[in-house]
C-alpha cells in the first residue's frame, strides 16, 4: 500500500498562501496516483462569465481568497479555464449499474476535477466542476444550464444544514452562453463543487471489469488513506475498508430517511465510497408521507422510491463487495464470500442508525430502549401514510406537543384519530424533550414547489427568491417571525400537481 498511501500522505504539507492575482493552488493526487482513471480535459472557453452565487463559507473552509473568486480572473478559475501552473483538469473514468443493468464505460462526461485542495482541518477536498463541455466521455454536448445548477447548490446546502453528508457547492457561474435545452433556449451555467473525493462505487466496478489486480488494489489503497486510513493498520485492509464502506452508507440512508429526501437515481455511479449524497438531479424532500413516493420522470416503475432506499443500497454494496472481492481472500470464490458477509451487516447496521435516528426525532433520549423508539417511530410513520400528513411538519409539531400542547399536531389530521390518541398517550409517557425535538426536526426545508419558483425565477434573471430560501435552508431549525414566512413551512398546497423531476444535474 506504500505508494499509493504516500502520495495522499505527502500532500499534508503546510500549503503556502496563494497569490491573489494567481489561481490558487491545487494539488493533483488523484492524477497522479491513478492516472489509468484519468482524462485530460479542456473546459470550453465561456463567453461572457459571471457569479451568480458564490459559497462563501466552503471557500473560507478552504482558504480561498473571496475576492479573487469574485474578479474577472477568479471567475475563469470558478469555470475551469484559468489555471495554477501545474495543473491539469481530468475527467475520471467509471463505471456503473444504472437501473439495474451494467454500463461498462460512464465516467465524466461534462464534468472535470481541477485538482485536491487542504480545507483548514487539513483534509483533502476535490475542486470539481461541471458544465464545462465535452469530455471523451460526453452522452450529450457536456453543458449545463442555470436552474439545475442552482438546484444542487441549494440542495448541498439544504443537506449540510440537517447534518446529512453531502458534497458542496463552491459557485455558480453563468456562462454567458445560452444552450438549447428541451425546445427551448437557456442560460448556460457552470457548478463548481467540492467533496471529500468523488470515488464511486463504479470507479471499482470499472477496474475490477479490466481485470487489472494491480490497479484494484493501487485504487483501494487510495481510498484507504483517502478515507479510512484505519483500515491501513488492520490485519485484513481491504476487508476493513468494505466495513468501513457499509457503516457509512448505513449511517447515510439513515440520514436519507429521517429527513424525508428522496435521492432518486441511486445508480452505482452515483454514490460516492465516502458516503456523500451527490448527483441532486430528480432528488425531492415528502411533503405528505406516501411510503413508496417516487419523483423521477423516468423511475417507471419507483425502483428508487423513499422506502426501497434502504434495499438499494445494499444491492448497491454488494456490488461494490463483487468488485472488492479479489483483494478480499486469496481466491475469487472466498473473496466473494468475505464480501457477502460483510455486506449482510447493512441491515442491521442501517436499522441501528435509523432508529437511533427517530429517537432523537422523537425527542426521546438514550435511555429509551432502541426497540421501543423503533416501534413509536413506525406507529408515527403508519399514521402519516394512513392520514396522508406532511412528514416535516409532524415531526416539527411534536415539540408543541411535548409542552402538552397538542393542537397544532391534531390539526394535521380531519377530524378525530382514535389511533393518533392511543400513539400520543404511548409516547408521552417517555417523557419526550422539546427542546430536542426542536433541535432534530427542521422547520424550513426545500420544498419542492417553492424550489421549483426560484428556479425559474433565477432562470428569467432574478435571483432574490432563491437567495432567501438558500438563506432559510442553511438555519432550518430555527423559527422566523412574519407571516411571509408561513408559507416556508407548509407543503403544496392541495390540488397541485404531483411534483417530476428530471436528471438535469
Amino acid at each position: 500500500m506504500g505508494d499509493v498511501v504516500g502520495v495522499v500522505a505527502r500532500t499534508g504539507r503546510a500549503v503556502a498562501p496563494d497569490d491573489p492575482r494567481e489561481p490558487p493552488v491545487l494539488e493533483r493526487v488523484w492524477a497522479e496516483a491513478l492516472p489509468e482513471l484519468s482524462r485530460q480535459v479542456a473546459p470550453v472557453r465561456t463567453p461572457q462569465p459571471r457569479v451568480l452565487v458564490l459559497n462563501d463559507d466552503v471557500a473560507l473552509e478552504l482558504g480561498l481568497d473571496l475576492d479573487y473568486l469574485r474578479s474577472s480572473e477568479g471567475v475563469r478559475f470558478l469555470t475551469g479555464e484559468s489555471l495554477a501552473s501545474g495543473s491539469i483538469p481530468v475527467a475520471q473514468v467509471y463505471a456503473g449499474h444504472q437501473w439495474g443493468v451494467y454500463k461498462p464505460i460512464l465516467g465524466d462526461g461534462r464534468a472535470a476535477l481541477l485538482g485536491e485542495r487542504r480545507d483548514r482541518a487539513g483534509r483533502l477536498r476535490d475542486v470539481h466542476v461541471k458544465g464545462i463541455g465535452p469530455t471523451s466521455m460526453s452522452r450529450v454536448d457536456g453543458f449545463a444550464v442555470v436552474g439545475p445548477m442552482l438546484r444542487e447548490f441549494l440542495m448541498t446546502e439544504a443537506m449540510h444544514a440537517l447534518r446529512v453528508p453531502t458534497t458542496r457547492a463552491l459557485a455558480v457561474v453563468a456562462t454567458g452562453a445560452p444552450r438549447d435545452h428541451d425546445d427551448r433556449v437557456l442560460p448556460g451555467a457552470v457548478l463548481t463543487r467540492t467533496a471529500a473525493s468523488h470515488v464511486r462505487f463504479g470507479s471499482f466496478e470499472y477496474v475490477r471489469a479490466q481485470g487489472d489486480l494491480a490497479l484494484l488494489r493501487r485504487l483501494a489503497d487510495h481510498v484507504i488513506a483517502r478515507h479510512h486510513p484505519a483500515a491501513a493498520e488492520a490485519d485484513h485492509p481491504y476487508r476493513a475498508l468494505l466495513d468501513g464502506i457499509v457503516d457509512a452508507v448505513a449511517v447515510l440512508t439513515a440520514d436519507w430517511m429521517r429527513t424525508g429526501f428522496v435521492h432518486g437515481v441511486l445508480s452505482t455511479d452515483n454514490v460516492l465510497v465516502s458516503a456523500e449524497t451527490i448527483d441532486y438531479g430528480p432528488c425531492a424532500f415528502l411533503d405528505a408521507y406516501d411510503p413508496g413516493a417516487y419523483f423521477s420522470s423516468i423511475d417507471e416503475f419507483g425502483r428508487y422510491a423513499y422506502d426501497r432506499q434502504p434495499s438499494i443500497m445494499r444491492w448497491n454494496l454488494e456490488r461494490l463487495g463483487d468488485a472488492l472481492a479479489p483483494l478480499l481472500a486469496d481466491d475469487p470464490v472466498a473473496g466473494n464470500l468475505v464480501a457477502a458477509e460483510i455486506v449482510d451487516t447493512f441491515d442491521a447496521r442501517y436499522r441501528s442508525h435509523w432508529a437511533a435516528a427517530f429517537r432523537r426525532k422523537l425527542g426521546l433520549d438514550d435511555r429509551i430502549d432502541a426497540q421501543t423508539a423503533a416501534e413509536l417511530a413506525q406507529g408515527a410513520l403508519d399514521l402519516l401514510a394512513d392520514h396522508g400528513v406532511d412528514f416535516t411538519g409532524f415531526w416539527r409539531d411534536l415539540a408543541a406537543a411535548a409542552e402538552h400542547d397538542q393542537q397544532p399536531l391534531r390539526d394535521r389530521f380531519l377530524g378525530p384519530v382514535a389511533a393518533l390518541d392511543a400513539w400520543l398517550v404511548r409516547w408521552s409517557t417517555q417523557a419526550p424533550d422539546a427542546a430536542l425535538i426542536r433541535a432534530t426536526n427542521p422547520l424550513y426545508i426545500a420544498r419542492n414547489h417553492i424550489v421549483e419558483e426560484a428556479l425559474q425565477a433565477a432562470t428569467d434573471g432574478d435571483l432574490a427568491p432563491f437567495e432567501r430560501l438558500r438563506d432559510l435552508v442553511r438555519d432550518p431549525y430555527t423559527e422566523r417571525s412574519g407571516s411571509e414566512y408561513r408559507r416556508f413551512a407548509r407543503p403544496a398546497p392541495d390540488g397541485t400537481a404531483r411534483h417530476r423531476t428530471f436528471c438535469g444535474t
